[in-house]
Formats: structure tokens, C-alpha cells, sequence
């Protein structure tokens, strides 16, 4: 299977540390915890299908990084798109290169899952 152009670019971008030059807006769990209290941010957690399965944050969207284009994240609007992943590596990763194709408007929690089952947040298994 091929992957599409769009991720593969994506891809060698993450591996080679392209776009380490743009800074990435970041929250923590506290703004997470209010964002999804008062419905302001959506959750992208980009871990894959069987991590998120294993255990994830009440009210988070599943879209793996392996199979992740710019277009398939949430649309700017009303909503913050928040994205994470297990340690905030990948996350902050995609952080940093998404303003290079034109998203500068998603914000990195950079404490990821385990900051926010260090700190007791709710986790929820399944889909």
C-alpha cells in the first residue's frame, strides 16, 4: 500500500525535525480539562488505533499519525484543535511542522497521556 504524497511528506518531515524553526502553541492539562469542560477545544489524539482503543481521554477523536493529512484535521473555527499522543513527542513533533502546511491554529498538549493519567484524569477504553 502507497502511502498518499501528502503523508509521506508529513512523515520524512517528522523524522528529519523539519519545521523545528515554527513555534507551536501549547496547553496544559488544566486547559484541556476547562476546554473540554466548556466545549472550546477539540481533542485530536494522533496515537494509533490500538493505543487509543487501550485507554484515552473521555470526548478525544482518533486520527493515528500514520494516517494523518493536514485536511483530515478539524477545520479552524469556533473550537481550538488540541492534539496529543502518549509523552508528547509526536504531538510536539506535528506541532511544529502543521504552520509550515498552513495550520498554525492547533495547539500541542505537551504533557500528553501520561501527564494526564499522572494527574487522575478520567481515561475511558474502547472506541
Amino acid at each position: 500500500m502507497r502511502l498518499p504524497a501528502v503523508v509521506a511528506a508529513l512523515l520524512l518531515a517528522l523524522t528529519l525535525g523539519a519545521g523545528s524553526a515554527f513555534a507551536a502553541q501549547t496547553v496544559t492539562y488544566d486547559q484541556v480539562v476547562d476546554g473540554l469542560a466548556k466545549d472550546s477545544i477539540v481533542l485530536v489524539d494522533i496515537r494509533e488505533p490500538d493505543e487509543f482503543v487501550a485507554g484515552h481521554v473521555p470526548g478525544a477523536v482518533n486520527l493515528p499519525l500514520s494516517k494523518l493529512t493536514p485536511a483530515a484535521l478539524p477545520k479552524p473555527g469556533d473550537k481550538t484543535v488540541v492534539i496529543m499522543c502518549r509523552s508528547g513527542n509526536r504531538s510536539g513533533r506535528l506541532a511544529q511542522m502543521l504552520p509550515g502546511v498552513g495550520r498554525a491554529d492547533i495547539a500541542d498538549y505537551s504533557g500528553s497521556m501520561i501527564d494526564w493519567t499522572r494527574r487522575g484524569g478520567s481515561i475511558v477504553k474502547g472506541q
